[in-house]
């Protein structure tokens, strides 16, 4: 604890769009710290290709990408958060423009294209396929002119600091150094990000372990919807490489999926097609790669001609002929992996989560906006909107607090002993394989229940405190991981991205109930004594 702990009014922990905005929201009144494991251009939002989806074009209306978000959430979206985000989307980017963001254009005008489920075209994208890398860019260059915003990168969040029943800063760790310290706050906003490496296949980079989402419930906050996981239908499947997005855009564009024989399959399955919403197209690709006992399809852009694919999709180009891979000329191997939580920590419309001082904003939020299916290219401006508001509530909130005292949780950080995880690696690898087997894109009755009692043996195992980022990870992964498998064996239907190959087709009583975890004390009765183990309990919620 000799490392001199910095000052705040505001802690913001993740430095991808959403986080981002947040802080430049929240600099207007007091001293932010934006805090980032690892480097700063290693977020979710920075690998986002297709585009962000927002009514701004000539043939577009709010009310119609309204319509369209909330038929991708196959009923299950809160309609007053889909509401603000297409009403405020057109605002936050053009202040996005105004900034130095730099969207492509057609003949001086926005080169609006078209996705999968969006009756409109309306998807902005920059430099082809970078739109999430030029976002972060503008909001970067706005950040850095804020003399209130202190980024400190290569700090990973431990824990949060509760005292009374208020969030007031967190416990964090130097990843040079390995020291833990506290940062003290009045209010303090995750926008961590997803969870994608629980699962064997995702798209999503290397440090998406789920953060915040298992830090906010070990804090005692409430997890929403968590058996929402959106599998990306097209993602390069190499057995040697990590799976690489290929953009929806590309089957917006005209690309084709193929199966072994050469079939373009999707018309059996939808009357849209390439163009069926995701959950739809993924399963489809999955079912085509069961019957032809093969493990993958084909997405086929060899009909748009090489001038406009180069153009078109520069870095997805690019990046498949480093893997020797021409798809001007070559059709190529895609299949689906995890890609977006729709779940995560509980928020209302404001960011607000069920922990007084905690705010969320982002893919570690659940404000309901993307119900149980997103909407290709709605995150983007997901982030973009609720880390404002976010801002906002946090600055109202602070208002009322005065600076916290976090002295005791500092004797306690002091006097506490950190182990280390044995084997981290073999333990993060099996998770991963037993998600993606037993709680991936099919799962049934039989398969989530295996995987809760492993994950329960493995919760286990990680209890403890650790000292490492890598042992960290493994323990905030083993626990969000736990939480998505206990919400996906509560949900028996099958709905929207959670698909259960038990019950396929009928929905059944209350399917529009959320699923709500939150940390509880459960008591077991082992070799006749009675202990209490915190562990994660179901809340089943009243009928919205």
């Amino acid at each position: 604890m000799s490392q001199t702990v910095p000052e705040a009014d505001f802690l913001v922990i993740g430095s991808g769009v959403a986080g981002l905005r947040a802080a430049l929201q929240l600099c207007r009144i007091g001293r932010v710290i934006v805090l980032t494991k690892g480097h700063p251009l290693q977020s979710n939002s920075i690998f986002a290709q297709g585009g962000v989806a927002v009514a701004m074009s000539e043939e577009d209306d709010v009310a119609i990408h309204l319509t369209d978000t909330v038929k991708a959430g196959h009923g299950l979206c809160r309609r007053d958060a889909v509401r603000v985000l297409v009403e405020e989307g057109p605002n936050r980017i053009q202040e996005l423009i105004r900034w130095g963001a730099k969207f492509d254009k057609t003949g001086g005008k926005f080169a609006f294209a078209r996705e999968a489920a969006h009756s409109r075209s309306r998807i902005l994208r920059a430099r082809g396929d970078a739109t999430g890398n030029e976002m972060v860019r503008a909001l970067l260059t706005q950040v850095v002119r804020q003399k209130q915003i202190v980024r400190l990168d290569y700090h990973f969040t431990v824990d949060l600091v509760v005292e009374a029943g208020r969030c007031c800063g967190a416990v964090v760790l130097d990843e040079y150094s390995g020291e833990q310290f506290i940062i003290p706050a009045k209010a303090v906003l995750l926008s961590t990000g997803g969870a994608g490496q629980i699962f064997a296949r995702t798209t999503n980079p290397p440090n998406a372990t789920g953060d915040g989402m298992a830090m906010a419930f070990r804090a005692g906050a409430e997890l929403q919807d968590m058996e929402f996981v959106q599998f990306h239908p097209t993602a390069l499947y190499l057995p040697s490489s990590p799976p690489f997005l290929l953009s929806e855009a590309m089957r917006g564009e005209g690309g084709q999926l193929r199966n072994n024989k050469g079939e373009a399959f999707m018309p059996r399955y939808h009357p849209l097609g390439v163009l069926a919403p995701r959950d739809i197209v993924a399963r489809a690709i999955w079912t085509e790669m069961a019957a032809t006992r093969a493990r993958h399809v084909y997405l086929d852009v060899t009909h748009l001609g090489s001038n406009f694919v180069k153009r078109r999709f520069p870095t997805i180009y690019a990046t498949c002929l480093r893997h020797d891979i021409d798809i001007t000329e070559e059709w190529i191997p895609v299949s689906p992996s995890a890609h977006y939580m729709m779940g995560g920590v509980a928020t209302d419309i404001n960011g607000a989560t069920t922990l007084p001082g905690l705010f969320a904003a982002g893919e570690v939020a659940c404000s309901g906006v993307h119900g149980a299916n997103r909407l290709a290219s709605n995150s983007l401006l997901e982030g973009l909107v609720f880390g404002m508001r976010a801002g906002a509530a946090a600055i109202a909130w602070a208002a009322r607090c005065s600076t916290p005292d976090v002295t005791l949780h500092g004797e306690r950080l002091r006097s506490s002993g950190a182990g280390r995880l044995e084997d981290a690696e073999k333990l993060r690898s099996s998770l991963r394989r037993t998600m993606w087997g037993q709680v991936g894109l099919v799962r049934s009755r039989e398969s989530l229940i295996r995987a809760t009692a492993q994950l329960a043996r493995w919760e286990q195992m990680v209890s403890q405190s650790f000292s490492t980022r890598t042992d960290l990870e493994v323990k905030n992964m083993v626990q969000v991981a736990h939480c998505v498998a206990e919400a996906a064996l509560w949900r028996e239907n099958s709905v929207g991205a959670h698909y259960r190959s038990d019950s396929p087709k009928s929905p059944g009583p209350g399917w529009k109930l959320h699923s709500r975890l939150r940390l509880g004390e459960r008591v077991t009765d082992q070799a006749g004594s009675k202990k209490r183990k915190r562990v994660a309990v179901l809340r089943l919620p009243k009928t919205e």
